[in-house]
């Protein structure tokens, strides 16, 4: 049984060590264009060590800034960190809407920016991970390395890692969307991911009017014998619940 954080979990602390967050511009062939996305080093960052990095994900309706707007993760992880919870590492905050135009705004389900959503998945592979892994000080190891989101970057997070397991090890989705592909085309070699993933994680408020996607998903998991954490929480589909999934994934990551 998992219980929900502890009150103040997301609350700002005086007088402890911080991360930092910083902007990065990236070159996306697969776009064509520059592209952004945020960066958080954990209290005593040094490029004397290496770090095992975190892909979080946005939702259909925000950008590289959502996590930071609504999300309070820089907060969350600090806190972990003063409560020696949390193995250091870098979480990398990108726009999941690989497109030129890559602002939420407009009709937000157009095909083209559905599509631009799919897409992601290359700018990731082939632009952000390269460009985190040459400016950082990263462990790239498969084992050293998790992709995570909310909502459409849930789906995004069991598409991609699920899809690649050469790249990812530490699989996590908070109240997957209905971009996520069915259940036997996300593991469709159950042997194969159990022995490859370090931890797969899939999480749903159980007020959600999306919560069957995640159900479905958790009970083919189950049927095939695919080690997972399946966590049903009080809560619909909004921050409160996504808020205490970071809580919870961060700290059982890269242990």
């Amino acid at each position: 049984m998992i219980s929900s954080a502890p009150t103040g979990f997301e609350q700002y602390r005086d007088n402890i060590s911080r991360g930092a967050v910083e902007t990065i511009a990236y070159s996306s062939a697969t776009v064509g264009n520059s592209r952004n996305a945020l960066v958080y080093t954990p209290p005593g960052f040094s490029f004397e060590r290496t770090y095992p990095v975190l892909y979080l994900l946005h939702g259909i309706g925000g950008d590289e800034m959502e996590w930071q707007r609504h999300g309070a993760p820089q907060i969350i992880l600090d806190n972990l960190y003063d409560d020696n919870m949390i193995e250091p590492m870098i979480v990398v905050f990108p726009n999941g809407r690989a497109m030129p135009n890559d602002r939420a705004e407009g009709d937000l389900f157009e095909p083209d920016k559905i599509k631009a959503f799919e897409r992601f998945e290359n700018d990731l592979l082939d632009d952000l991970i390269p460009y985190i892994e040459s400016r950082y000080p990263t462990d790239t190891a498969r084992d050293k390395r998790a992709i995570a989101g909310l909502s459409m970057g849930g789906g995004q997070s069991l598409n991609i890692g699920l899809s690649n397991l050469n790249h990812f090890a530490w699989v996590g989705a908070f109240s997957p969307a209905p971009n996520t592909k069915a259940p036997e085309l996300l593991v469709p070699h159950p042997e194969e991911a159990h022995s490859l993933l370090s931890l797969l994680w899939i999480s749903c408020g159980d007020q959600d009017n999306l919560i069957q996607i995640s159900i479905d998903t958790h009970q083919y998991l189950e049927e095939q014998g695919v080690p997972h954490i399946w966590y049903e929480e009080s809560g619909g589909h909004d921050w409160p619940v996504w808020r205490n999934d970071l809580y919870h994934f961060a700290k059982r990551l890269f242990k």
